[in-house]
């Protein structure tokens, strides 16, 4: 073989996948780093990827790092923590336009990991893992929803889990103090918030999704998906085809995008990556503690749709929003 020839066969050779791997330390139980070192790290070694890990030290450290770099050299972002971290990436400017195929995100841990266990089988988080590290280094990808989220303030936000307003947001907020407990927190929350119920005044509407949607069919495979049109602009009336809930009283809203609301919350069970509608779930004023509570444990399985407990309500919709606060919509 000549020179030349050498030079051409080794040109048309693929070159290794180059990653940017965050790695948060600190989030949930702590085991992201450990995971990594044990799990991941070999099998991207052994499969020729080259990784370049960074390991968070501070909040919007990793925003920092996505927006200061040249993401055209990077073939995927890898985030291994619990949403947290992925949110706080996805939400770079940037990514307000189209960049070539560098958005591959796998986020190994927690309420992500439990809707990919739904997804998959089921199967223990370690296998999962590994499961996610072949993937990984094989480029496989799967669509998952992304929401688009206008404020009051002219924000415009993006979010791929879920959206709370009211008690789960309390309890997702106030819970922050016993974050090293990872799933537990969230009952201690609950458990607290119960015991000083809280009302909370809004005018909740939504758009309820199309009659022939289904959260069996993913949504087309348009990865840069429409503009958020169907949002009206929050000065403007609602158009005539949103539902007004008469009530406004509030116990809890919650949108959900993808199965789990925490590892032990299998909150949307019908939920799929890419179904493209938006599950929405909402309890006005009137229920009591005892059945609230009982709402709750139902949804540990997914159960809580059967309970036939009043005053609360569930519905597939393609937006919402809050009267004068904010509106959503799920990007296709």
């Amino acid at each position: 073989l000549s020179p030349s020839g050498g030079r051409a066969l080794l040109s048309s050779l693929p070159r290794p996948c180059r990653l940017m791997l965050f790695v948060n330390p600190q989030s949930g139980k702590g085991k992201a780093l450990t995971l990594y070192n044990s799990h991941i790290q070999p099998m991207l070694h052994e499969a020729g990827v080259i990784p370049t890990l960074i390991i968070t030290e501070r909040q919007n450290h990793a925003r920092e790092k996505v927006r200061e770099a040249d993401l055209s050299q990077w073939d995927a972002l890898v985030i291994m923590s619990g949403d947290g971290l992925l949110h706080e990436v996805q939400k770079n400017p940037s990514y307000q336009k189209p960049l070539c195929s560098v958005c591959l995100f796998a986020s190994l841990l927690d309420n992500i990991l439990s809707f990919l266990t739904e997804a998959v089988s089921q199967v223990t988080s370690e296998e999962l893992l590994v499961s996610c590290g072949f993937l990984l280094c094989k480029g496989q990808v799967s669509h998952m929803d992304l929401v688009s989220l206008h404020l009051s303030s002219n924000q415009r936000l993006f979010s791929f889990l879920s959206l709370a307003w009211g008690f789960v947001a309390d309890v997702d907020v106030e819970s922050e103090k016993y974050r090293h407990a990872g799933a537990a927190r969230f009952t201690v929350g609950t458990l607290v918030r119960l015991a000083s119920l809280r009302i909370y005044k809004g005018r909740l509407a939504y758009l309820p999704a199309s009659r022939g949607s289904s959260t069996d069919k993913g949504a087309p495979k348009d990865v840069h998906g429409p503009p958020d049109s169907l949002l009206p602009p929050l000065d403007q009336p609602l158009p005539s085809d949103w539902v007004l809930v008469p009530q406004e009283d509030f116990v809890l809203m919650l949108a959900m995008f993808q199965s789990h609301l925490a590892e032990d919350l299998l909150a949307a069970p019908d939920a799929r990556l890419d179904d493209g509608v938006i599950h929405l779930f909402y309890v006005t004023a009137g229920i009591s503690r005892k059945a609230l509570l009982r709402l709750f444990l139902a949804m540990e399985k997914g159960a809580h749709l059967d309970t036939n407990c009043q005053p609360y309500f569930f519905c597939f919709i393609h937006c919402w929003g809050i009267k004068g606060d904010f509106r959503m919509t799920v990007l296709l």
